[in-house]
């Protein structure tokens, strides 16, 4: 069996492309659970809270390293 490492935010973008060979069907079958078990409203409320939350944050300065 070969083991393939990819970039799966890069390469899966329209889906798994290593299928049942995939190292993070774990994380999917959590995933799918969650959306299964959590009603619509409350996975709104969760979306606002975290919108809300990153409105309120204060600013990130990303600053070029000096050399």
């Amino acid at each position: 069996m070969e083991n393939t490492t990819i970039n799966c935010a890069e390469a899966c973008i329209n889906g798994c492309v290593l299928g049942d060979k995939c190292p993070n069907l774990e994380y999917k079958a959590k995933a799918v659970s969650f959306v299964n078990e959590t009603s619509l409203d409350q996975l709104l409320e969760i979306a606002e809270s975290a919108r809300m939350k990153k409105m309120t944050e204060p600013p990130k300065w990303i600053l070029p390293e000096e050399e």
